[in-house]
């Protein structure tokens, strides 16, 4: 399976992914879990203008698809080749949203994407309010950064709940603990349903 977790920054896709990481390990699954950005070169050139200022938006969609491309050929597809189960904390489903919210096309990106990407086969939204995950990235000691400002987190959260009809997808509450959003996680994992929120 190809398992990846999306939402803005401070919904907890991090935490929520290695728990479930750890439970899928507890129940014999061989499971790698990664993120994105990488850690390779083009990664950590989009990880460094998090703070010292963004590059154009077609550049920094470019950049990703380099990572993306990077990943998918030497991770990823690997991986599901050998059935070995893949989240992924972030996805292009990001790319979406924080390049869309800079004026791209969601639907394009999209696109360009699916190309080379493969589609998960379940994508866990954790949608949260703004200012909460504000509260959040504050309360973890961080500062907003430049992927991070208000107006863009709300536009990036619109954009990712258009995604609620796809049949993989799964709006989840990430207000509620993580208990209780990681319980909901494996009982969708389990049965296949959608929860309701």
């Amino acid at each position: 399976m190809l398992i990846a977790f999306e939402g803005i920054d401070g919904a907890g896709k991090t935490s929520q992914a290695r728990l479930l990481a750890d439970w899928l390990e507890s129940e014999g699954s061989l499971v790698v879990i990664s993120h994105e950005p990488t850690n390779g070169p083009w990664g950590t050139k989009l990880r460094e203008s998090a703070s010292s200022g963004r590059s154009a938006p077609e550049e920094e969609l470019d950049l990703f698809l380099k990572d993306r491309k990077q990943h998918v050929e030497e991770l990823i597809q690997p991986s599901l080749n050998k059935g070995v189960t893949v989240i992924l904390d972030r996805y292009y489903f990001s790319n979406m949203a924080y390049q869309g919210a800079r004026g791209l096309n969601p639907s394009r990106i999209r696109e360009v994407n699916e190309a080379f990407a493969p589609v998960p086969d379940f994508l866990f939204i954790l949608d949260l309010e703004v200012d909460l995950a504000l509260q959040r990235i504050g309360s973890r000691g961080d500062i907003a950064n430049e992927f991070e400002k208000r107006d863009a987190l709300q536009d990036c959260r619109d954009i990712f709940n258009t995604l609620e009809n796809e049949a993989f997808a799964h709006i989840i509450d990430a207000s509620k603990s993580l208990d209780e959003v990681h319980s909901m996680i494996r009982e969708i994992l389990s049965g296949g349903t959608r929860p309701t929120t």
